[in-house]
């Protein structure tokens, strides 16, 4: 099984021994599946005796707790992470598109009850229309039962014109037979009996024979008001159209005004985005450049953790071994300058303050000691513990960890400081002997190497790294702030573009809308103009008709009048002539 672990060494006096262990810190369960190895699980691996201490390595352990095979964790860990970061990309597009999706289900939504409630509209428009239609269509069938009727009185009227040219006719023929007749009374100088009962009978034949117009007048009056209640009718339609037209141009005069706001709204939403975008390429650039900052002080800080641990393991060599000290550097011809009682009650103030840091230090090496006591105790309580105990006792067992762990780091800087003021006063000690003749036995000092200037110098060092590291890091803080305000500008300005944007296709769908809208009311004002020209024409011409007819009727009329004035005056003409012949038939 594959283990994530950090290489620890431990180092025997002089730099010599030593061994290698490894600190498993997670187990590989999957492919992409890492767990995290509870508490700290230590084993030997000599094979990671090429790596150095605190490298991380990828180590293959067999069902016996061995390692196989140990690997560089670089690559691998970059590999991981490089996946994970394509993870949470992917996630968040995946997200993004979600939220879209929301969006776009919301505006479809709304778009369907929008276009449902147009659809209704429509649908009424429509039966209006048909409404409309079914009026029309019965105007229609009116005005053709009208011309039906007029027609119907046109034949009417031509064949009573044909009577009465038949009358007028035989008028003239009995005109003719009368003048005729008068001639000869004039000749006979009169009339007798026979004759006059005969004239009687052909005047009254003719009398007859005029034909009478008041049902025509009566039916033809009756046609002019229908062809004007009609024309009330189609006057009204005629009003609506107008009212139609005049309602499409204004509603095509405000589309054609909104979309030339929309176009110069669409140009600057472009100019906009092309802002934003250009807003977007900078970020990144500065993006690009802070990667670069952040990669140099990670380098950096990575640099200063190797002079920390070389420092660290400095000290370490010094309080492993008798032959190595780290004091400071001390001025031994000042020493030798300084009176004796003086000297004496320096070395006797560093012995106190020595002392004091001793009982300290060994104070706090017995509570540690305790501590650890106390941690193996709770161990092995949680060994034999239940599930519900377990839990407590782990708990507890953390803190106690965390108090070790805080107590042995003071420790590590109490036990440099106790073996610096041991080094300080060793030196003050062997001065003091010197001066008073006091013979120290030199075959029992052991030469020592001074680490105390390289350490100085490591310091040094690392005091001029870190300045270097926290100005860099203040130059990849203040970059960052400036990073982040400009991707919350940017942030902004891409929901207002959004929200722009979602506004301007909505006016274009408004638009749309409109602009079918006014298509389907000039689609109304032509369907109109097409059924109502047609109506008004045929109306037209049946009024045209009907005024034919009655002129005709009124000529009609006009003879029919002569005609009966005629047969009066012939009848008056029978009865002077009757009644010149009356005396004389008396007489004989």
């Amino acid at each position: 099984m594959l283990y994530l672990a950090e290489v620890q060494k431990t180092t025997a006096s002089f730099g010599l021994g030593g061994k290698v262990e490894l600190k498993l810190l997670a187990c590989q369960r999957s492919e992409q599946n890492w767990t995290a190895v509870p508490g700290e699980e230590v084993i030997a691996a000599e094979e990671a005796k090429n790596f150095n201490a605190g490298a991380l390595v990828l180590a293959d352990l067999n069902n016996n707790r061995q390692v196989k095979r140990v690997q560089e964790a670089g690559r691998q860990l970059v590999s991981i992470l490089q996946n994970f970061s394509r993870m949470q990309e992917k996630f968040k597009t995946q997200e993004e598109e979600i939220e879209q999706w929301k969006q776009s289900l919301t505006y479809q939504s709304q778009e369907l009850n929008r276009r449902e409630m147009e659809m209704e509209a429509r649908r009424e428009q429509l039966q209006a229309l048909e409404e409309d239609s079914e009026k029309l269509e019965q105007q229609r069938q009116e005005i053709a039962g009208a011309r039906e009727e007029a027609d119907r009185l046109r034949e009417e009227i031509e064949r009573k014109s044909q009577e009465l040219e038949g009358a007028w006719e035989h008028l003239r023929g009995e005109m003719r037979r009368l003048e005729e007749t008068k001639e000869d009374i004039q000749k006979s100088a009169g009339l007798d009996a026979e004759q006059a009962n005969k004239l009687h009978e052909i005047l009254s034949r003719i009398s007859g024979a005029v034909a009478p117009t008041d049902q025509i007048r009566e039916q033809v009056n009756q046609a002019f008001g229908l062809i004007s209640g009609q024309q009330t009718l189609l006057d009204q339609h005629w009003q609506r159209l107008e009212q139609k037209r005049s309602e499409a141009e204004q509603l095509q005069a405000e589309v054609d005004r909104q979309s030339q706001d929309l176009e110069t709204r669409w140009q600057e939403w472009h100019q906009a985005q092309v802002s934003l975008d250009q807003a977007c390429g900078e970020v990144k650039i500065q993006q690009t450049t802070l990667q670069l900052k952040q990669e140099e002080a990670q380098n950096l800080s990575l640099l200063l953790q190797n002079q920390e641990d070389l420092y660290q393991q400095m000290y370490r060599l010094a309080e492993s071994s008798d032959d190595v000290q780290v004091s400071a550097r001390i001025d031994l011809e000042a020493l030798d300058k300084m009176p004796v009682d003086e000297l004496q009650s320096l070395v006797q103030d560093l012995q106190r303050d020595q002392d004091k840091v001793y009982h300290f230090v060994n104070d706090q090496e017995e509570e540690l000691r305790l501590q650890m006591e106390e941690i193996e105790a709770l161990q092995q309580k949680i060994q034999s513990a239940n599930d519900y105990d377990r839990l407590a006792l782990e708990t507890e067992l953390a803190e106690e960890q965390d108090r070790y762990q805080m107590l042995n780091e003071t420790l590590v800087g109490q036990r440099r400081n106790l073996r610096e003021r041991q080094e300080v006063l060793a030196k003050h000690q062997s001065v003091l002997q010197r001066r008073q003749g006091i013979q120290v036995d030199s075959s029992q000092e052991r030469p020592t190497v001074d680490l105390g200037p390289v350490l100085s110098q490591l310091d040094s060092q690392r005091q001029q790294q870190a300045e270097v590291l926290q100005k860099l890091e203040g130059q990849v803080s203040q970059m960052r702030g400036a990073i982040e305000q400009a991707q919350g500008m940017i942030s902004q300005q891409t929901g207002e573009q959004d929200a722009k944007r979602n506004e301007l296709k909505q006016w274009e769908e408004n638009l749309r809308s409109q602009r079918s809208t006014v298509a389907e009311l000039w689609g109304q004002v032509n369907l109109y103009q097409e059924w109502l020209q047609p109506t008004q024409d045929s109306l037209n011409g049946l009024r045209q008709a009907s005024e034919a007819i009655a002129g005709i009727l009124g000529q009609f009329q006009e003879a029919s009048d002569y005609q009966l004035q005629a047969i009066a005056d012939m009848r008056q003409v029978m009865q002077s002539l009757v009644a010149e012949q009356a005396p004389e038939l008396a007489a004989s």
